[in-house]
């Protein structure tokens, strides 16, 4: 019966009027099903009580609101949520709720695994399964959001939002999954739905520079780019979609970015490994990545201490080396922050997403063969992993 059912979760406003057109009703009782479903979180089409008894009648034979399935529900104790979710032919998800004193941040999924296989991210080791719909990518701001307004004992149907950040940077890369991950994105923004500033929503990418340039057309929000390496020779082994789309490529697309984004600036992220890309040349060579010539690109560099992930072999830089990398990009002039490691006690930490994984990516052997990473790195990883 559930299967025959049309799920209403991922419906965009246009969507649900040509839906309620379908049922032979007025285009307006598509706004109020969109303030029940996304703002009220009520599923049950019998409480949706300005809603006329015929029309919850149809509903119920013919439509759902069916988010994924949770398999399981996890908090630190730093007081981080992890859930992981059923998304069907056995592939699963990974979400991460983060409370702060003065607001609460969603990180989501856009694909179930991840194609672009980052060095140092557990996500890609487990090789990527498919491209998730609009409404599993929704569906998990509104399983995070309610499931959080009941553990704090607000009542169902009572619109006080406890999610106030959205950020898409969870498993996979958004802008290869880019019409389900903007469907999403133009419901979070939607007054009607879940009212978020753009400037509070924001999508990171490994750098797909034509899509780049179309979000900033179709949905420009908050944009982060994990860049992790200040030349081309580098990145193309710890990103390698960097082949494709290089370095010079990539902070052109960032500039053209900025003539629409909601805030004035880029976010680079930047994974902190252990000798492979926190020296101080490499900081020198990063200033000079975004501050060289005559149209600098203005930005804000999140250093992010590495998570170690289920097979080792690179290491988190110390305290003081990033420290001390921190104060190079500081005394340059550019806006730096250290990222707070939260929830790694549940693995939920940035790098992290992704459950139990097999290696199906060769890491060690494509470690070696760059020439980049000292012989004692690759082979503690082939010791710690019986390669």
């Amino acid at each position: 019966m559930t299967g025959a059912r049309t799920n209403l979760l991922g419906f965009s406003p246009v969507q649900l009027i040509e839906y309620c057109k379908t049922l032979d009703e007025k285009a307006f009782r598509a706004k109020q099903l969109q303030r029940w479903i996304h703002q009220f979180g009520v599923s049950d089409f019998e409480k949706m009580t300005d809603l006329a008894k015929s029309l919850r009648g149809k509903l119920e034979k013919c439509a759902e609101i069916r988010a994924p399935k949770v398999l399981k529900d996890h908090t630190s104790a730093d007081g981080t949520r992890k859930w992981l979710l059923d998304v069907g032919q056995g592939n699963a998800i990974e979400t991460v709720y983060i409370p702060e004193e003065n607001r609460g941040t969603l990180c989501v999924s856009t694909q179930a695994g991840c194609a672009v296989n980052c060095l140092f991210c557990s996500t890609g080791k487990q090789g990527f399964s498919r491209n998730l719909t609009t409404d599993e990518i929704i569906g998990q701001l509104w399983m995070a959001e309610f499931a959080v307004r009941q553990s704090r004992d607000i009542a169902e149907g009572k619109p006080e939002r406890q999610i106030s950040n959205v950020v898409m940077m969870g498993m996979g890369e958004p802008l290869f999954n880019f019409e389900a991950s903007v469907n999403a994105l133009k419901l979070m923004l939607d007054d009607n739905a879940y009212g978020l500033s753009r400037r509070r929503v924001t999508v990171s990418t490994c750098g797909v520079v034509p899509m780049i340039d179309r979000l900033a057309k179709e949905c420009p929000v908050a944009l982060a780019v994990s860049l992790h390496a200040p030349n081309d020779r580098l990145r193309d082994r710890l990103v390698p979609l960097n082949r494709k789309h290089p370095l010079s490529e990539l902070m052109a697309a960032c500039r053209r970015y900025l003539e629409y984004a909601p805030r004035d600036f880029i976010t680079f992220e930047y994974c902190m490994l252990d000798g492979i890309n926190d020296t101080d040349e490499h900081a020198r060579e990063l200033i000079r990545l975004v501050k060289s010539g005559s149209d600098p690109v203005s930005c804000k560099l999140n250093l992010i201490p590495f998570n170690s992930i289920p097979m080792p072999g690179l290491k988190r830089s110390s305290d003081a080396r990033i420290t001390a990398f921190a104060k190079l990009l500081l005394d340059a002039g550019i806006v730096t922050t250290v990222r707070k490691t939260r929830g790694e006690d549940i693995d939920a930490a940035c790098g992290l997403l992704a459950g139990e994984i097999k290696d199906r990516t060769r890491v060690r052997e494509r470690m070696a063969e760059s020439g980049i990473f000292p012989v004692s790195v690759v082979e503690n990883y082939r010791f710690q992993n019986n390669c």
